[in-house]
């Protein structure tokens, strides 16, 4: 699939220098075509998919004080889904009524995205760009959601920082990441990757892993407060996830940027 000719001149313009890593960003690329088959690569993200929007929805709706009932509990608030990747929770959270802006710095995911986004109808502003490139603009979100990013970038406090810096005055910053854990080596590394093969092997590097102490102090540093800490773990026997107070392995952490 190409990109489509009317968004690529911006999306270069708009690349700019950033925080990444050129190994972690072509290992995903290489994989772009996999984004939407449930049952390939990117499998282990569509089974927590529902686990880690569960957790944003509530967060979002308890922030800005929207009920979780309704099809569209966000409705209106601008969203940007940081490292979207194909578009996994940029496509629910616009579901949800969310104005979504969708960053990746791979131009074949972005591609990806807007291929399965645009006809289902859904009006995601898809970008290749990074969000040190979007902070320069001086854009600015009611929230910030970077789900399964963290891990994956050299400088994780200045890359926190940049995210929060797109966070407008009272919005809210949503990350998820793994825990630098012997757990987590076992589980994330050793059994998802090379005993069980949900990932390709190479995935992760154990050393990048942040622990929830380490996340906070980021979030702290970058001027966001009240955070609050979830656990999502792995069911083997009903093959499902869930919410758990358990941060031994995947967590999730919202924080607040206070009203100027």
């Amino acid at each position: 699939m190409n990109e489509s000719p009317d968004h690529a001149p911006a999306d270069r313009r708009n690349a700019g220098p950033s925080n990444l890593d050129p190994t972690e960003v072509e290992r995903f690329q290489a994989l772009a075509r996999a984004w939407w088959d449930p049952t390939g690569k990117f499998r282990p993200l569509h089974q927590i998919g529902p686990t880690r929007l569960t957790f944003v929805r509530d967060e979002l709706a308890r922030h800005f004080g929207r009920e979780t009932g309704g099809l569209r509990p966000l409705k209106d608030l601008s969203v940007l889904d940081v490292g979207c990747g194909g578009g996994l929770m940029s496509e629910p959270l616009a579901r949800l009524g969310a104005r979504v802006t969708g960053i990746d710095p791979g131009e074949k995911n972005i591609a990806i995205a807007r291929g399965h986004a645009e006809p289902q109808g859904l009006a995601i502003d898809y970008r290749v760009t990074t969000v040190e490139a979007l902070s320069a603009e001086g854009a600015r979100y009611d929230a910030v959601v970077c789900l399964e990013v963290v891990e994956h970038v050299p400088d994780v406090a200045a890359f926190v920082a940049a995210c929060a810096g797109l966070v407008r005055p009272g919005g809210m910053l949503i990350l998820s990441t793994i825990n630098r854990t012997m757990k987590s080596y076992a589980l994330a590394i050793v059994a998802a990757e090379y005993m069980l093969g949900w990932l390709p092997r190479g995935t992760h590097q154990w050393d990048r892993f942040v622990t929830p102490d380490e996340l906070t102090r980021h979030t702290a540093a970058a001027g966001l407060a009240a955070p609050r800490l979830m656990g999502f773990v792995y069911n083997p026997l009903r093959d499902a996830w869930s919410l758990s107070p358990d941060t031994g392995v995947n967590y999730l952490l919202s924080a607040t940027k206070p009203d100027a």
